[in-house]
């Protein structure tokens, strides 16, 4: 009876248009009155103590390097670097989507910053050459969910908080599949364009890539500072976000010179703001968590997935299809929020590794935001690249549907993110 009364309340919100953080705010109060234990200075401090988290603290500085990535020229440096190296490849700008997808994932650890960034810069260059603009548009969704899950990534850091998972082990996790799944865009392109009547670039003389590779190197070596800081102790995933903040900003100041005091002060700003929206969420999801524990929600679970919890690939598998029915609808963040605190007893009740889990969690519901009906990265990419969404949803099934078999291999094969973690961590 509570998990209904929990789980109506929460989707009966979400479907009259009341903003998510406020949904579940109001189902865990209403979960309160029902249990008889309502009272607003509980919730008031559930808030504030959901909040009051070290880990935390990575977002807004993970959030500001992400900002002056965009706006410092370290994207539109790697972007330089990837079309010297591939541009000139039949559907070369495909393959640099791909490659800059996958390295700008280790600079800023949102979706949406990283489509938007690469739907600006890639998508006239690829419009001019006469690629079919729907499958461009997919392509460029396609790569911007690689960056939840290759550190630094701000929806680990969620779920690492939201599940009582160890963020610096969801980090070295992330690495492998998010490489993979870089490569599996790579098959999935190759495969589109091996009949395709594509215009090619010349290529770039050993000059020419000496001084992009020279442009770049100092973008490129953020990421490396980020992981190998962590890999080796240096600091932990909180402090690693205050590196890399300093580090972007001391690049894109006095090394590029395209970011002023003034510029500054604007990326401050629209970092504060996105935090502050980012916190709330977390502190209503948090009072949420704290009723669902007490009224043993977990518990209920666990016996309504009794059957196949002895399965632990079957339970992982029902679990998948049901993060990606909700990502279909629902943005990362809430997404992990609501359902890592119900599935997290279920999961450590089956012997199934949290860490695994944590990253799994992340790249199924990162698929959710190229696919319809909602599909938050793909809005971003055909507002910002003017295509219609018909075309887009269109052209990004292919991708879809190989992260999908992608998920599926992994859900098969666990060792494939597990061993390379322990590896990794040491």
């Amino acid at each position: 009876m509570t998990l209904a009364i929990f789980l109506g309340v929460l989707l009966f919100g979400i479907m009259i248009g009341i903003p998510v953080a406020f949904s579940l705010l109001l189902s865990a109060m209403v979960l309160m009155i029902h249990m008889d234990i309502f009272s607003a200075g509980i919730v008031a401090q559930a808030m504030i103590n959901g909040v009051d988290s070290f880990p935390l603290l990575a977002i807004p500085f993970f959030m500001v390097a992400g900002e002056v990535m965009s706006s410092g020229g370290l994207a539109k440096r790697i972007v330089r670097l990837a079309t010297a190296l591939l541009g000139h490849r039949k559907g070369g700008l495909g393959y640099v989507v791909i490659f800059t997808s996958v390295l700008l994932a280790g600079l800023s650890g949102s979706a949406v910053a990283d489509a938007a960034a690469l739907s600006a810069m890639l998508f006239p260059m690829m419009a001019k050459a006469n690629y079919p603009a729907g499958r461009s548009a997919g392509l460029l969704a396609s790569g911007g969910i690689i960056a939840p899950v290759i550190p630094p990534s701000l929806p680990l850091i969620l779920i690492g908080v939201a599940g009582n998972i160890s963020i610096a082990k969801l980090f070295m996790a992330g690495i492998v599949p998010g490489l993979m799944m870089g490569a599996v865009l790579v098959l999935v392109w190759n495969f589109l364009v091996r009949n395709e009547d594509l215009e090619t670039q010349e290529p770039a003389s050993r000059a020419e890539r000496w001084d992009a590779f020279r442009g770049a190197f100092f973008a490129l070596l953020l990421p490396v500072i980020i992981i190998g800081g962590i890999r080796f102790g240096i600091f932990t995933p909180t402090e690693a976000a205050v590196v890399a903040a300093v580090y972007a900003i001391a690049i894109s100041m006095l090394v590029y010179r395209e970011v002023t005091w003034i510029g500054l002060y604007h990326i401050l700003v629209v970092s504060a703001r996105s935090t502050a929206m980012v916190m709330f969420l977390v502190g209503c999801a948090m009072v949420a968590a704290w009723v669902i524990t007490l009224a043993q929600l977990p518990q209920q679970l666990v016996t309504l997935l009794g059957p196949i919890v002895e399965n632990p690939r079957m339970l992982m598998a029902t679990i998948m299809v049901i993060v990606f029915l909700v990502g279909m609808v629902m943005d990362l963040g809430p997404s992990v929020l609501i359902l890592a605190p119900l599935f997290m007893p279920v999961i450590k009740e089956a012997g199934i590794d949290p860490v695994y889990f944590g990253v799994m969690f992340i790249i199924n519901a990162s698929i959710g935001l190229i696919t319809p009906p909602v599909g938050n990265v793909l809005n971003v990419v055909c507002g910002v690249s003017r295509v219609p969404m018909t075309s887009a949803i269109a052209g990004v099934w292919p991708f879809v549907i190989a992260y999908i078999l992608l998920l599926a291999v992994f859900v098969i094969f666990p060792s494939i993110i597990i061993v390379p973690m322990q590896i990794f961590i040491g």
